[in-house]
């Protein structure tokens, strides 16, 4: 297994999926739900959320290519989302980009009434779980893959943070009595300095790799 490459996507990777900063959201929207209905949700969530980066990963290269998009430009471009989302963790701010809209938030039809009934998939796997951030570091880590040892490297990183998120969330309840406020709060700085380190790393690869002249 390559050691460096997993060390590097289990940083980021955690950083921008920590099921902790999940779990305060997934409680407050399971608030009125059995202690079984939070665990099928749980267990749905992870469902969605395998095939969700298990397709990204596979597929996300290709799908940048087919619309012209170099693997470099979109390595600037996602380390600058990674870079405003560390900064909002950072900050103490809300991630924007990993939430539902005003405008969403606040429908009264039937149809957003039917989804807040069930919101395994949208919006708690998608966006607050795979939302850009982690839509970006899937695709950058899992077009670097090229031999056998990252290809395993990969594969278990993966599997350990979805495992991750899977107990934290099936054990919500539990593990939301034992974890304060301000843990929470220290989790999400560190995380934050991390993602943001591994966003920079980004960013400057992405441009040495687009305007050689530059490294020298």
């Amino acid at each position: 297994m390559d050691i460096a490459f997993a060390t590097k996507f289990l940083g980021a990777l955690f950083a921008i999926m920590n099921p902790f900063l999940t779990l305060p959201v997934f409680l407050a929207v399971t608030a009125n739900r059995t202690l079984a209905e939070q665990r099928n949700l749980a267990t749905a969530i992870l469902l969605y959320t395998t095939v969700m980066c298990v397709v990204i990963s596979v597929a996300g290269s290709h799908i940048i290519s087919f619309f012209g998009v170099t693997l470099d430009a979109f390595r600037v471009a996602g380390g600058i989302v990674l870079i405003g989302i560390a900064l909002s963790m950072l900050n103490g701010q809300p991630i924007t980009s990993h939430e539902r809209a005003t405008q969403e938030k606040s429908a009264n039809t039937a149809a957003a009434a039917g989804m807040d009934d069930n919101p395994g998939f949208y919006p708690l796997t998608f966006p607050l779980i795979v939302g850009p951030g982690t839509i970006t570091t899937l695709i950058i880590y899992g077009a670097q893959v090229r031999q056998s040892s990252q290809y395993v490297a990969f594969s278990i990183v993966l599997v350990a943070v979805l495992a991750s998120l899977f107990i934290v969330l099936y054990f919500a309840a539990s593990i939301g009595k034992l974890l304060s406020t301000k843990m929470r709060v220290i989790m999400a700085r560190v995380m934050g300095i991390i993602l943001a380190a591994i966003a920079v790393e980004m960013v400057v690869g992405g441009i040495k790799a687009m305007l050689p002249g530059l490294a020298h």
